[in-house]
């Protein structure tokens, strides 16, 4: 019970996180947030109708009293074009606390790490709590970190690529030199991938097209939360060492 994830000046019992995004509807959307035990949903801000009420509203099925709506900046290719994204989301949903992505290309959507940086100081300047989608750089983690950034989001592969964690390396690199929480933010496909995160000891997950675009995402949902949760737990138990020859489970001594 004491095990929970803090980010600023909020605690949640939940690690996984996920979108709102490639839903075939809102209320299938809201049954996968329900399945996934999540308690925060990101919303790209620019994709996800949340104000024209002649058309389905996204707040209509998962309810921004229940679940921590996180704005994101998806979409977003220049610092300005973010911090512009965010202030309107504050000022139509009062959320402060955000996801900051500030993409590259088209092709890869890969972070352009010098506009994040740069988008993250004057965030931070206007009172915003960041959550910054960064490469898998231990360099520009710690960067992010030093600019008052309320966690470090390093991509596991691609967005929406379902490859998984390509540098685990990286990955613990940046968690062991980090004092606020890592969260795996983009590639993870299956659960077997959000475990390996959560054993690597980051302290959540991020996704949405792993489940988005499961045959049936309810159940992923469902997989993705008992993953998150055996990979926290076996990251706290602490895993044995690995061994170059077999060593048997029973003593060979004072055998009959």
């Amino acid at each position: 019970m004491d095990d929970v994830l803090k980010i600023a000046d909020r605690a949640f019992s939940s690690r996984l996180i996920i979108g709102t995004g490639k839903y075939r509807t809102y209320e299938e959307n809201a049954r996968a947030a329900e399945a996934a035990g999540a308690e925060i949903v990101t919303v790209a801000v620019r994709c996800v109708n949340l104000t024209e009420k002649d058309k389905p509203l996204l707040t209509d099925h998962v309810d921004p009293r229940k679940y921590v709506y996180l704005p994101n900046t998806a979409g977003c290719f220049t610092a300005e074009d973010a911090i512009r994204t965010l202030r309107l989301a504050r000022e139509a949903g009062g959320w402060s606390l955000v996801k900051l992505e500030v993409l590259a290309d088209q092709k890869t959507l890969y972070p352009e790490m010098e506009e994040t940086l740069r988008a993250a100081k004057l965030l931070r300047q206007d009172g915003f709590d960041v959550m910054a989608y960064c490469s898998d750089d231990p360099v520009f983690a710690r960067k992010l970190e030093d600019l008052g950034c309320a966690a470090i989001m390093p991509l596991g592969s691609l967005i929406g690529s379902g490859l998984g964690i390509m540098n685990p390396v990286n990955i613990r690199l940046i968690v062991e030199q980090s004092s606020v929480p890592v969260i795996v933010d983009a590639g993870v496909g299956t659960a077997s991938d959000a475990a390996i995160a959560m054993e690597l000891g980051c302290d959540g997950v991020l996704m949405n097209t792993a489940i988005a675009e499961a045959k049936d995402p309810i159940m992923m949902a469902s997989a993705m939360k008992h993953a998150v949760i055996a990979g926290r737990k076996a990251y706290l138990a602490g895993r044995m060492a690995k061994k170059k020859y077999a060593d048997p489970s029973s003593p060979l001594a004072g055998l009959i």
